[in-house]
């Protein structure tokens, strides 16, 4: 189950910074930290959709190693 997280999470993350390129060219892995910096992706809904959806893996990726130290 964490390789399968582990993949979801990382897909968005590409898929994330793809989108971000599309707005700003010379976007950074490390940029989409900090999206407040660029007015550009702060303010794009679709972005703002897309770093939602990977903010969601990330926190039930959490709860899911959570769970598991719980039971071991």
């Amino acid at each position: 189950m964490e390789k399968l997280f582990d993949e979801l999470v990382e897909g968005q993350r590409k898929k994330l910074l793809q989108f971000a390129r599309q707005i700003i060219p010379y976007a950074t892995p490390d940029d989409l930290l900090q999206p407040n910096d660029f007015p550009e992706l702060e303010q794009n809904p679709l972005f703002r959709y897309e770093e939602g959806i990977l903010e969601g893996l990330l926190t039930a990726r959490m709860a899911y190693l959570a769970l598991k130290k719980d039971r071991e």
